[in-house]
């Protein structure tokens, strides 16, 4: 129960990624406030499975791609929880294309949803984690795309790879705060977007081909949120952490 007491705050965490950190965080005794979009199909499931875990939950479902969002999203988290400890920061958005046929709004959208987004969030948080003295931890999750400059995703893989000098920038900023910053680059994950994505048999192949013999699983990031999040890092901030199962030397 190393995040006893501590009252996180986890986006995007309806599946995938942002659910596997806060089920993680709330096994290590962490109370959650998580969000998703309006609308979201998951989210209440996974409150559920959080509170039978023994941990309270509260659900904010906020369009978080927008200040406005966002600036919702921090007060309700701040209402129901009374302080934030922990930001969990999980707001993503991609459309595969050629950079040729690349619509330039969907490119906006894209940078809009994965990497401002995470600036309004983080900085909204920070600045109550400041009002109230809190010794904050602040983790984005990123991808191995930051460096790895994938096909079809110039949105995406500039997205992520501002993302990961912003929060770089951030951890030095927040240093005098006792604020902490990390950054967690997931390689490729069994998500519910994987399977819409890709059919099961390329999944399966696929998975075998990398260096650990499958794919990774929300619950591999969550653990690594947790360390991040816990007095076990207590001297790390401004890293990228690689959770990858070797996926970023898979080809040597």
């Amino acid at each position: 129960m190393k995040l006893a007491g501590k009252q996180a705050l986890v986006t995007g965490a309806g599946r995938g990624i942002g659910k596997g950190c806060a089920l993680e965080l709330a096994r290590a005794g962490a109370d959650v406030v998580i969000n998703d979009r309006p609308g979201s199909p998951d989210v209440q499931a996974t409150a559920q499975e959080i509170r039978d875990l023994g941990r309270q939950c509260t659900v904010v479902e906020s369009d978080i791609f927008s200040r406005s969002g966002c600036e919702e999203l921090v007060e309700r988290a701040i209402a129901a929880a009374g302080t934030l400890d922990i930001l969990v920061s999980n707001p993503a958005y991609t459309v595969r294309c050629e950079f040729l046929d690349y619509d330039p709004e969907v490119f906006e959208k894209v940078i809009q949803g994965t990497l401002v987004s995470g600036f309004h969030v983080a900085q909204l948080t920070a600045r109550q984690m400041v009002k109230s003295k809190t010794p904050g931890r602040i983790v984005f999750i990123s991808s191995v795309q930051a460096a790895m400059p994938y096909r079809l995703s110039v949105g995406y893989n500039a997205a992520k790879a501002g993302l990961n000098h912003m929060a770089r920038t951030i951890a030095v900023e927040l240093t005098e705060h006792s604020i902490r910053v990390n950054v967690i680059e997931p390689g490729w994950i069994d998500t519910p977007g994987e399977h819409i994505a890709f059919d099961e048999e390329t999944i399966r192949e696929q998975g075998a081909k990398l260096p650990l013999k499958r794919l990774g699983t929300p619950s591999d990031i969550g653990k690594a949120a947790t360390f991040l999040c816990s007095d076990d890092a207590d001297y790390i901030t401004g890293e990228v952490l690689r959770v990858d199962g070797g996926f970023w030397f898979k080809d040597c």
